[in-house]
């Protein structure tokens, strides 16, 4: 038993990637590891994407590339976010794609990729409305385009956009976003054959069939996070980590008496409280005191009082567990996006929310990974 633990089931992220891969085929499947594989560990989560059939793998950092090089990961990589120049030498050593959308950008890779006797691949970036990384101009897009495909040490090996609503109910601006990506990709795609052509991430995977192109770019949902923010189960998926702990301490609690800092929690009739050895210094966030509930013995019990860095307490009411039981704090029935809900956040923070000093364990449906 520890105070705190992340159990991941990688069986469980392979089988979401298979029912990913499924959903996009015959567009091939890039999973997204980035942020320590959202808190379920990069290392573990690629190798299961990768089993289950992922093409790719994809990540933010040169960091991140250079991690699942070091590990022993192989297969094509790309580096989606921005890189200075000592990154940039970072992730081509890691023999990682890289995104670039500024012609100078290009010629900046190529001497690098020249001076370290290798031809890159590069990824050219068109912003059709997120607003973030790339060119909203397509002319300088496919300017920068013709110039990696023209590179020496430069190989044009995709061309991208990134999604900024496919997660809700309205489609219209994702779709005005396709649209303005597909004619400036089919260009593209005459200019330079073999050029792989992606914009889906998990929300348009399983929503808007037509993004899905060459590539399909999945992060969330390859760990059982519903990227709709509602239940998993009703898009085939199934969540893979879950958070536990243990009850430490059990005590009376009579009425008018407090928990917590603050006071936050004044017992209305006499009962008992649970400590449990968790708290914002291991990711379960202070903005649910109050505000949440754990599974004990298969039954839920709410969280009372301030969350504190180290522990947190719970009413166990009249007839509480023995100390020592386990708690289950996301899963058990409680799910990354209901407590995201209670916190009026996103389910990705959840889990990429817990800290380092959560060990994270790694099993495949309850057996040694």
């Amino acid at each position: 038993m520890q105070r705190a633990l992340a159990r991941v089931n990688v069986a469980a992220i392979e089988r979401n990637c298979a029912r990913l891969a499924a959903a996009a085929a015959p567009a091939a499947l890039c999973a997204v590891v980035k942020a320590d594989g959202y808190g379920h560990g990069a290392v573990p989560a690629a190798r299961a994407a990768q089993a289950a059939g992922a093409a790719w793998l994809a990540v933010a950092t040169a960091a991140e590339a250079a991690e699942l090089r070091a590990a022993g990961i192989e297969g094509p990589l790309l580096v989606l976010g921005a890189l200075t120049s000592e990154e940039l030498d970072v992730a081509l050593r890691a023999g990682a794609d890289v995104a670039c959308w500024r012609e100078a950008t290009a010629r900046t890779i190529d001497a690098r990729a020249f001076a370290l006797g290798m031809q890159a691949g590069v990824h050219v970036k068109l912003d059709t409305g997120m607003g973030r990384l790339g060119t909203r101009d397509a002319d300088e897009a496919a300017r920068t385009a013709a110039a990696v495909a023209g590179a020496s040490s430069l190989r044009l090996a995709g061309v991208f956009t990134h999604f900024a609503t496919a997660d809700e109910d309205d489609p219209g601006f994702l779709r005005a976003q396709l649209a303005a990506f597909a004619g400036w990709a089919d260009d593209m795609r005459a200019e330079h054959p073999g050029v792989i052509v992606h914009a889906a991430n998990s929300a348009a995977t399983l929503a808007e069939p037509a993004a899905r192109m060459d590539m399909v770019r999945c992060g969330v949902a390859i760990y059982g996070l519903d990227p709709f923010q509602a239940d998993p189960a009703a898009q085939g998926l199934e969540p893979a980590l879950e958070l536990r702990s243990y009850l430490a301490e059990v005590k009376p609690c009579a009425k008018g008496e407090s928990a917590g800092y603050g006071r936050r929690f004044v017992a209305e009739r006499d009962t008992w409280l649970g400590t449990i050895p968790i708290g914002y210094g291991d990711g379960y966030r202070r903005g649910l005191t109050n505000n949440a509930e754990v599974v004990i013995a298969e039954r839920r019990f709410p969280v009372v009082g301030s969350v504190s860095m180290d522990n947190i307490t719970v009413d166990l009411g009249a007839r509480p567990p023995e100390p020592g039981a386990y708690v289950t704090l996301i899963g058990d029935g409680v799910r990354a996006e209901e407590l995201a809900e209670r916190l009026a956040t996103i389910n990705y923070e959840i889990t990429c929310g817990i800290s380092r000093r959560v060990p994270r364990e790694h099993h495949r449906d309850g057996e040694p990974a």
